[in-house]
């Protein structure tokens, strides 16, 4: 295992990862006998209460990105009074991703120098500023800028998977990680449908609204209950209280007050464990990969729908139903199955865990995206019924979610208490290729039809889905390259 799930409350000096020096402080750490402030010590419940506030979050940020990908068209034609190009359109759907890149840059490197609790609520008040503004826009240009701040505002994919991970040892992840990754879908299945039908009585102003009042909702909820789940934060606060300072040397390396000193260093992190991780780079790019084929869905099925099956707004949004049923019946899978294989792999001994049985759902998966994304393409070029279309695109739902569920849990369990800087590197790679692919997706359509362009698509992704394997069997000697994932480091 890359981190210890339990070490002693004082212990002698300590090497740390990155200055590479000795330190001869004393250490301060939680009580192994029993602890309050100890988030892996809290009741159950309040545990599954703070992953239901993530979850609440996320639905609430998917809901409101993907509620505006059936009215794109309607939206900037209004904005740009009729002069709407298909470019522009993409541009909107996508740069929410461009905005999601840059954020966690900030986001994962502020939430371990000043904790999660903070960043988070900071967080959810300029999304919510953000959304309010979109919905307030008079040109494409002001409403494209706002949401690149939606999408920078948002910390749920960000710090959701290292709050579980500052909250569960690692053979629970798995069940947390998917319940996590559930709500979202929820969002993403009914935020066409309500969508459609609130912009053809209110229009697409409405949509946001709606979306503002329910992030602002959430925002107020996640203010008043969330309790600070980051170690070092944690302790840092509990020496302030001891000494009224709150520099000391805790587990893992020395953190200080929050100077600017640190705060450039914390900034600097995510860059600095994607480049000493080959592993983590190899399955950013796989991940990336993955991704991105999502938003060539949401901008090319709108157009399927209505140009080929002369679909109405309404019945765009329902379509995308399909995609979130695949996905939901991934997600059942992963929350069955994730934690089980985890232990059978590891054995009966928890101490011969490692991230690598995290791997086996996104292996087979790996294998499954480039037959899903063919078939996709080739029911859409050769005008198949409306059934087999949606069949398809459930089918693609269900192999992304089932392939990206298991690798963000190996990050987790590999990189422990850097998982939010080294999550940072998998969603930055992620958010600019899920932004720029849909765009280059357009034109190679324009040029050679669907299903010459999927094939394509396809055939990037059978080149990439070896990756997971060779990180199955190498990853372990590989980690250790690495001193953000060693295992005699952490």
């Amino acid at each position: 295992m890359a981190t210890a799930e339990a070490q002693p409350l004082l212990g002698p000096a300590l090497q740390d990862p990155e200055e590479g020096s000795k330190h001869t402080d004393v250490i301060l750490d939680f009580n192994p006998d029993g602890d309050i402030d100890n988030p892996r010590e809290w009741t159950p419940a309040f545990k599954w209460l703070i992953v239901s506030l993530i979850a609440s979050v996320a639905f609430t940020v998917t809901f409101t990105c993907i509620s505006v990908v059936p009215l794109a068209g309607m939206i900037v034609d209004d904005l740009d009074n009729g002069s709407a190009s298909s470019s522009s359109s993409a541009l909107l759907v996508t740069i929410w991703e461009f905005g999601e890149a840059a954020g966690p840059l900030l986001i994962a490197p502020l939430s371990e120098v000043y904790g999660r609790y903070p960043v988070f609520n900071a967080c959810n008040v300029l999304f919510v500023a953000a959304t309010v503004l979109a919905s307030l826009s008079r040109s494409s240009a002001t409403f494209i800028g706002a949401r690149a701040l939606t999408g920078l505002a948002v910390a749920s994919n960000t710090l959701g998977p290292a709050i579980i991970g500052d909250m569960f040892i690692s053979e629970q992840r798995g069940t947390a990680m998917s319940f996590s990754v559930l709500a979202p879908l929820i969002g993403g299945a009914i935020g066409p449908a309500i969508s459609g039908a609130i912009a053809q009585t209110l229009g697409w102003r409405g949509v946001l609204l709606v979306a503002a009042g329910l992030a602002a909702t959430c925002a107020v909820l996640f203010l008043v209950c969330f309790k600070e789940t980051y170690k070092m934060a944690i302790l840092r606060r509990r020496v302030a209280n001891m000494t009224g300072s709150e520099e000391t040397v805790v587990p893992h390396g020395r953190h200080g007050d929050g100077s600017l000193r640190e705060l450039w260093h914390a900034i600097s992190r995510p860059a600095a464990v994607l480049a000493d991780s080959g592993v983590l780079i190899a399955l950013s790019i796989f991940g990336s990969v993955c991704f991105s084929y999502y938003y060539v869905l949401t901008v090319t099925l709108p157009g399927i729908l209505q140009d080929v099956y002369d679909f109405s707004p309404a019945m765009i949004g329902v379509s995308f139903l399909s995609f979130s049923i695949g996905s939901f019946i991934s997600i059942i899978i992963c929350n069955l199955g994730l934690d089980r294989i985890y232990i059978k792999l590891r054995g009966p001994d928890a101490t011969k865990g490692k991230p690598e049985h995290r791997l086996p759902f996104t292996i087979l998966g790996a294998f499954l995206l480039p037959v899903s994304v063919l078939g996709y393409g080739l029911v859409a070029q050769y005008h198949a019924p409306v059934s087999l279309l949606l069949l398809s695109t459930a089918l693609l739902g269900f192999t992304l979610l089932f392939t990206l569920i298991s690798l963000m849990a190996y990050v987790v369990d590999a990189f422990g208490l850097y998982s939010a800087s080294a999550l940072t590197g998998v969603i930055v790679t992620r958010c600019l290729m899920g932004t720029f692919l849909p765009l280059v997706a357009a034109p190679l359509i324009e040029r050679f039809g669907y299903g010459l362009a999927f094939t394509c698509f396809a055939g990037i992704s059978l080149v990439l889905a070896p990756i997971p394997i060779v990180v199955f069997v190498y990853g372990e000697s590989w980690r250790q390259r690495s001193k953000y994932t060693m295992d005699a480091v952490h």
